[in-house]
């Protein structure tokens, strides 16, 4: 492993050119503006939380219902940076409702191919793959429509369950 100070020689270099921040700076007023969209437009349906800006890592926000809050339950939108992509995360309240219910969605084709549960989440899906950032009304609408559908589908998987 390199030492911290090759890092921040690269980390200073990169800074020097400013395209991390104009990215980092827009895509976290992207999000920002995406939750109150969410917001509007979803509100009959579910509640939204604030923004968190994360270690320029994650970007998300969180979003629940009656059905998710009575098991302790929620849902969050994530702006994955690393892989650059939109993703919808089931998560518990605390790490044994996180595990109770890992037990159950281990077995299910939203954790294809995992051997452990994710680290801050019951399960993670893609929701968008590969973003345009230069059309984001239209990647708004996207989201909505894959969120809409995708958030149905696992509190349905939830209901099946029977867990509480």
């Amino acid at each position: 492993m390199k030492d911290l100070n090759h890092y921040v020689t690269i980390y200073k270099e990169q800074l020097e050119k400013g395209d991390i921040q104009e990215a980092y700076v827009s895509l976290v007023k992207y999000v920002t503006k995406l939750g109150t969209y969410l917001s509007k437009n979803l509100s009959e349906s579910y509640s939204f939380g604030s923004l968190f800006q994360g270690y320029m890592d994650y970007t998300y926000f969180y979003y629940t219902n009656d059905v998710l809050k009575e098991r302790k339950l929620k849902m969050g939108l994530v702006l994955n940076h690393s892989k650059m992509q939109f993703e919808v995360w089931l998560l518990g309240q605390t790490i044994p409702i996180q595990e109770k219910y890992w037990e159950y969605f281990k077995l299910t084709h939203w954790n294809n191919n995992r051997t452990s549960r994710p680290q801050y989440s019951i399960l993670e899906t893609v929701l968008i793959a590969n973003p345009d950032f230069n059309d984001l009304n239209k990647l708004s609408k996207q989201i909505e429509d894959k969120l809409v559908v995708i958030t149905l589908e696992i509190i349905q998987e939830i209901k099946t369950s029977k867990l509480k």
